[in-house]
């Protein structure tokens, strides 16, 4: 018996690995899997892991910004299409209009994330459940909006050098 894909889908391998979206369903596989653990455990012992929520909250964090910075390399993201359907001549200029607007809004979460993270460091402050320095969660906050910033800027040059295409 052979599976056909059906039409819109790409066939088998068709489709190029993405390192950032193997990040995402890993991160979220943890979420699940913790979650999973303290249930289990809260309910045979009725104690839970201390871990589980600075863990999870960490997770959650660098899972929605590794899914923005794949949104956004695949035209995913969200926008409001009222002005790009009124004005379907000027669709790219729109684009681009919203996809430099979302980087100065991801310029400036890097600018006060970095600025965040360096005062955590800075003053030594550490995690009310596990006591760990609250740097090694927060330094993440630059970084991915750096990587969110790339994908960004692949877009942008997409659209303006190819019109658009992939």
């Amino acid at each position: 018996m052979s599976f056909k894909a059906s039409a819109g889908q790409p066939p088998q391998g068709g489709r190029p690995f993405r390192f950032d979206e193997v990040l995402c369903a890993a991160a979220m596989g943890l979420i699940c899997a913790i979650s999973l653990a303290n249930v289990i455990v809260r309910y045979l012992t009725d104690v839970s892991f201390a871990f589980t929520e600075e863990y999870s909250v960490f997770l959650l964090v660098f899972m929605t910004l590794i899914g923005s910075a794949v949104a956004f390399a695949g035209d995913g993201h969200i926008r409001i299409v009222f002005f790009r359907n009124l004005l379907p001549r000027h669709r790219r200029l729109i684009d681009g209009l919203g996809l430099a607007l979302s980087a100065v809004l991801f310029v400036m979460v890097l600018y006060y994330g970095a600025l965040f993270a360096f005062d955590e460091w800075q003053y030594e402050e550490t995690s009310p459940g596990l006591g760990y320095p609250n740097w090694i969660y927060t330094v993440w906050l630059p970084l991915l909006c750096g990587w969110i910033l790339a994908s960004i800027a692949r877009r942008l040059h997409r659209l303006f050098r190819h019109g658009g295409a992939a």
